[in-house]
């Protein structure tokens, strides 16, 4: 039975990948922090412990820690997904996400080269490592050009990463678009839209605060982008891919949808940093200098025809199915 050993386990992505490797009759190790910000009753609420073998505490940022957990699991594959994820975050605290991301997924490489080198390891790359895009979609062959903290570190960890597959290690990199569900954190703004819409469909008086509406992203589930993360450690010659649908819509369109299906109507009234949203007869959304970075990124767009190709993966759960999907699960929690 192959023993897998994913950092960052109570995460979004990390609860997904726990039950789809679980169920192909993997033993699951997850590595998470004993200390963390988020509440840790919804972090745990992510997790079916049924598919976890174990959960050993270690700050993946101290390669003492890191090497203590590799070595007591032993693990056939890694699949590195911790890191510190907000971008605005990383705005705020630089050192933190670099010690997170960037000497985070160095530890965790390094004890993986001395434990177990024949270990197959996968790392959790990012849409923002292109950042201030030069063509459009974006694939594997694009420059990066990272417009934030996140994006830079990220940018390290992915050439981290391919420095080690360089020195004879099975090494690859998912280079995954923005991907949500209803398990994502509320700090994201598509998680922070579904579950004001629900409290506001359930008679809460709730404003939301955004930042620049239209940024355009490329949307999919989290569910659907796991699955990709498990075929690329099963391929002959470890290789990096682009994961996204290859659709863009904006944050104004998400925050339309979301409205749509809790039965309200959004309009919108003013322009520039004056408009808000409108829904019910009640001013709901209202736009905020605080949510706007300090170097943004306007769009992003995902050319997947590689992982199609070789992987075979298509993403089952379009844009409009993913907003519905989250406003139910927000529904059903808020109703409550």
């Amino acid at each position: 039975m192959p023993r897998a050993l994913i950092t960052g386990i109570t995460g979004q992505d990390g609860s997904y990948l726990s039950e789809l490797l679980f169920n192909k009759g993997y033993e699951v190790f997850g590595v998470e922090r004993r200390v963390a910000l988020e509440d840790q009753s919804l972090r745990n609420k992510r997790i079916d412990f049924r598919c976890v073998k174990d959960i050993v505490s270690a700050d993946i940022s101290n390669f003492g820690s890191v090497f203590h957990a590799i070595q007591k699991i032993k693990p056939d594959e890694i699949y590195h997904l911790a890191a510190q994820s907000d971008v605005a975050e990383s705005f705020r605290d630089p050192f933190q996400t670099h010690q997170i991301n960037t000497l985070g997924t160095l530890n965790v490489l390094e004890a993986m080269r001395v434990l177990v080198p024949n270990s197959r390891f996968y790392f959790a790359g990012s849409s923002e490592m292109f950042g201030q895009v030069e063509e459009e979609p974006q694939c594997e062959t694009t420059r990066f050009h990272p417009r934030s903290p996140y994006g830079v570190s990220k940018v390290a960890g992915f050439y981290q990463t391919q420095n080690y597959r360089e020195m004879g290690h099975f090494c690859c990199s998912g280079i995954l678009f923005n991907h949500e569900s209803p398990r994502r954190g509320k700090e994201f703004v598509t998680r922070k839209i579904t579950s004001a819409v629900a409290q506001i469909s359930t008679g809460k008086d709730v404003l939301i605060q955004l930042g620049n509406l239209d940024s355009m992203r490329d949307w999919g589930f989290a569910g659907d982008y796991v699955k990709v993360m498990n075929l690329m450690l099963q391929q002959k010659v470890p290789q990096d891919y682009v994961i996204g649908t290859g659709e863009k819509h904006s944050v104004r369109e998400f925050a339309e949808l979301a409205f749509q299906y809790a039965y309200m109507d959004l309009h919108w009234e003013g322009k520039g940093l004056e408009e808000i949203g409108v829904a019910s007869g009640k001013k709901v959304i209202e736009i905020s200098k605080k949510f706007f970075r300090p170097s943004d990124v306007n769009t992003l767009l995902a050319d997947s025809s590689k992982a199609k190709v070789e992987l075979g993966w298509e993403p089952e759960i379009k844009f409009r199915e993913l907003v519905q999907m989250m406003v139910k699960g927000d529904l059903e929690i808020y109703s409550k």
